[in-house]
């Protein structure tokens, strides 16, 4: 009893825990040295939005616009599509262009200037226009997001993001409407 009773708690404390250290640091160094990791590597997942394009072609009451004939470098990274809202059925499908900014197709048959407002995150009507195939679209500038807007037959359609106004103006142009 006489040999337990002179021990420092304190340093006993410290000894542990440099014991526990001298066990800890190396398991983790091999760890990290042995566990494969990419720096380089896109943290962006691409999504497969086949389905849902599908899904919101037979249950939206307008044709809902998809892009056709894009380059691979054009990656979709969102998608969704909410039925019959307070602000109407709302289609989405976001993309990185091929200089990683990002673009995406909004539709609504909702009140167009809440939905253009939202989806632009309040960018402005500008005067100009911009001609795309046979349809005329109206070019919004804003802060954070640039758009081009059409609307036609109760549907608002906005190709909306960070990118190129050629780069917008390239999604405006894949674009297809259908019903499923």
């Amino acid at each position: 009893m006489g040999g337990v009773a002179g021990r420092n708690p304190k340093a006993q404390t410290v000894r542990n825990m440099l014991l526990a250290l001298a066990v800890i640091v190396p398991v983790a160094l091999v760890s990290y040295v042995f566990i494969p990791h990419d720096d380089k590597k896109d943290p962006v997942r691409t999504v497969d939005y086949r389905v849902e394009l599908d899904t919101a072609r037979r249950a939206a009451p307008y044709p809902v616009a998809a892009p056709v004939g894009l380059a691979a470098d054009w990656r979709a990274t969102s998608v969704s599509y909410r039925a019959g809202g307070k602000d109407g059925s709302a289609w989405h499908l976001g993309f990185l262009d091929p200089d990683t900014q990002y673009v995406a197709v909004e539709q609504s048959d909702g009140p167009p200037a809440s939905f253009i407002d939202d989806v632009t995150q309040g960018a402005a009507k500008t005067p100009g226009t911009e001609k795309v195939g046979d349809t005329t679209w109206r070019r919004y500038e804003g802060e954070k997001y640039n758009a081009l807007v059409r609307e036609e037959h109760g549907v608002t359609t906005v190709v909306t993001g960070t990118a190129t106004p050629e780069r917008l103006t390239k999604m405006a142009a894949a674009l297809k409407a259908a019903k499923g």
